[in-house]
């Protein structure tokens, strides 16, 4: 009897799917790697529900968890959050950044010009920083400040709640 295989093919995405989340009084720049499938479904960032970046958010800030995509840009805009990721386009099989190739990076310049404020960026997560040190780093005035913290995805499970308010709170405090 056959069984049937799942075949794992690359779709070639772009970030137009998901437009960064910033605006004029954005400070700090969050940027992940890739939005997962979920995000993309979802329509706004780190939109798997296991993911810890809200209740991390929630939590550094002494606020209510959000729930709803508004509550999570309310909870944002509130604290001059702005949220992007590092690759623009690439070649992915499903959500897993271990597949990812052909990286087209977003356009740090522009943005940074854009929005004067950010004096801020912090990466999340391990391939973020990696990707960000060979594509964009070069392009990132030596005045913002530069924080390299771990994944707040579900996939991070070593990383326990607290760890993260560990390394995320240096990062967000102003």
């Amino acid at each position: 009897m056959l069984k049937n295989k799942t075949i794992n093919t690359y779709s070639h995405i772009s970030h137009d799917c998901l437009k960064p989340f910033i605006n004029n009084n954005s400070k700090v720049l969050i940027l992940g790697s890739f939005p997962s499938v979920k995000t993309r479904e979802v329509g706004f960032y780190y939109g798997h529900k296991q993911n810890r970046f809200y209740q991390l958010i929630s939590l550094v800030y002494n606020e209510v968890l959000p729930v709803s995509i508004n509550d999570k840009q309310s909870l944002l805009d509130k604290h001059n959050i702005a949220l992007y990721d590092v690759i623009y386009e690439c070649d992915i099989i499903g959500s897993s950044d271990s597949s990812i190739k052909n990286v087209d990076p977003i356009n740090i310049k522009e943005i940074l010009s854009s929005y004067p404020n950010i004096n801020t960026i912090i990466l999340n997560g391990g391939l973020a920083s990696k990707l960000f040190d060979k594509y964009l780093l070069k392009d990132v005035p030596n005045c913002i400040k530069i924080f390299r913290c771990p994944s707040t995805s579900p996939a991070n499970a070593r990383m326990s709640v607290s760890d993260l308010i560990n390394e995320y709170k240096i990062a967000l405090e102003k």
